[in-house]
């Protein structure tokens, strides 16, 4: 594993650098084994990890190649590992939401687009005032992840959106089991819409931060 380590780094240290460029083909398996004094095992097995992780991309009768290096597709490895949570983490998921969608929502106010809010307002009145749990909930997810796309940040989108996975198990949950929880989550909905049709980037936030606390509020007192 060592030696593993070290054949990673050193690829690693070869795309920083700049030796090898986003798009670019690595050299030939045994000409850059030679270059990095490593046994061609121990190169093999870096770039089979490195592709995994999306930095290299094996394509087969053809070479490897660094990937574009988009943040969006090096987050991909995240939503992966996100996977794995256990139940009792969902309320650290949750917390971290709730950090960092307000922030996004509230960036979202002076950046999101009249035709935007629109189609947002037609997709919670295409959902009607008694929607399944989950419909409520597939919903929700498209009218978080409209809002954050509209904030112009690739970054934050992609580590709210392998963020939220985690959360969807308790939100229907709670949608099953709190008598109220659809309508409140409806309420909220049109209360961040109306502050993000208005451009208050403050009321956008507070009702983004109301949205995602009552649930962690509910869940913990569950738990």
């Amino acid at each position: 594993m060592a030696v593993t380590d070290e054949a990673i780094e050193k690829i690693k240290d070869m795309i920083v650098s700049g030796a090898l460029r986003p798009g670019e083909r690595l050299p030939k398996e045994s000409e850059l084994a030679a270059e990095l004094g490593l046994s061609r095992n121990s190169l093999r097995e870096a770039v089979r990890a490195l592709s995994l992780i999306r930095i290299l991309d094996v394509r087969q009768g053809d070479g490897t190649y660094v990937t574009s290096l988009d943040p969006q597709l090096l987050l991909e490895a995240m939503s992966f590992v996100v996977d794995f949570h256990r139940d009792d983490t969902v309320l650290e998921f949750l917390a971290v939401r709730r950090i960092l969608e307000p922030a996004a929502t509230a960036m979202a106010a002076s950046r999101i687009s009249e035709q935007q809010v629109d189609a947002l307002s037609a997709q919670l009145d295409a959902l009607g005032a008694t929607p399944s749990v989950e419909e409520l909930v597939a919903c929700d997810l498209e009218f978080h992840r409209g809002i954050v796309q509209s904030a112009g940040n690739s970054v934050l989108c992609s580590l709210l959106d392998g963020l939220s996975g985690p959360t969807t198990r308790a939100r229907i949950w709670r949608g099953l089991t709190q008598e109220d929880a659809v309508v409140r989550t409806l309420r909220e909905h049109r209360a961040i819409l109306a502050a993000l049709r208005d451009r208050d980037a403050e009321a956008a936030r507070s009702w983004a931060t109301v949205h995602i606390a009552s649930v962690e509020q509910w869940l913990r007192s569950t738990l």
